[in-house]
């Protein structure tokens, strides 16, 4: 598994939802290339990656031939009837992309979200996994 994506500026041509339309003021919007952590068995695969004030509506997954892409939008939305004073954070976009190995079964991965981790189980293809080989006396 290759890591593909950097940090990237997204033009404030570009059409963007937190704009607000034509006349809006637009700024760049950042996207943050999340932490992750890879783990290998003989089973497969286990991906996390750091993607706090994700929810599962706004994350995407997507799986082309042997590219794998995570995103998601943080956003933080305001109680009715309050106005932000001060915030730190209004919305953040996470984005990456990774290669995938052909010896991965992209039909079987699991996908669970909590406490602001990603975590993708990408299970091995039957033939890729070792296996053991009995041997018979006599």
């Amino acid at each position: 598994m290759n890591d593909q994506q950097e940090v990237t500026t997204r033009s404030a041509t570009e059409p963007q939802a937190e704009t607000g339309g034509p006349d809006a003021p637009q700024q760049p919007e950042w996207t943050l290339v999340p932490d992750v952590d890879i783990y290998e068995d003989a089973e497969g695969i286990v991906v996390q990656a750091d993607m706090p004030g994700v929810s599962r509506e706004r994350l995407d997954i997507q799986v082309n031939k042997d590219s794998l892409t995570i995103e998601g939008e943080a956003r933080i939305d305001m109680p009715e009837g309050m106005e932000a004073v001060s915030a730190d954070i209004r919305s953040t976009h996470y984005r990456r992309s990774f290669v995938l190995s052909a010896e991965l079964d992209t039909d079987k991965i699991d996908a669970k979200l909590g406490d602001g981790v990603l975590t993708l189980r990408i299970p091995k293809r039957a033939e890729a996994r070792p296996r053991k080989i009995e041997v018979s006396t006599g």
